[in-house]
């Protein structure tokens, strides 16, 4: 079993208080201070849990830096009080950064539930199933 650290549990809170902050925000017609303060958490978040060094090396890794350009840019511009443009940029600079990660998390989420559907449309566009052994 993994064992997590404390810095790694209040990263963890810090995660998904921005999450919820990111939630919040959006539903209240981009209210820009919301998502500010979201954006900051997160990012602070994911800073602890994964480290400084180890951010800074996901953020500024060569095949991932226009990703990385996009997300920090909408950040910027958010925190700059230009939410809706703002989060544009931001969300498609998230995509960019973990497209990769795209079918992984789809792949488990599919191994966990074992729906018929969703399993042809997984074995139509992204290989294999996880779910049919």
């Amino acid at each position: 079993m993994v064992s997590i650290t404390e810095t790694q549990k209040i990263g963890v809170g810090l995660t998904g208080f921005g999450l919820f902050f990111l939630l919040f925000g959006v539903l209240l017609y981009f209210d820009s201070v919301l998502l500010a303060f979201g954006n900051v958490l997160f990012l602070a978040g994911l800073t602890f849990i994964i480290g400084l060094r180890r951010t800074a090396g996901f953020f500024f890794q060569r095949q991932k830096l226009r990703g990385s350009t996009f997300f920090l840019g909408g950040v910027a511009l958010v925190l700059f009080r230009w939410p809706i443009i703002g989060m544009a940029v931001e969300s498609y600079g998230f995509v960019l950064l973990f497209r990769s990660f795209f079918p992984v998390a789809c792949g488990f989420i599919l191994s966990l539930v074992n729906i018929p559907y969703l399993n042809v449309l997984y074995n139509n566009f992204l290989g294999s199933s996880p779910c049919m052994v």
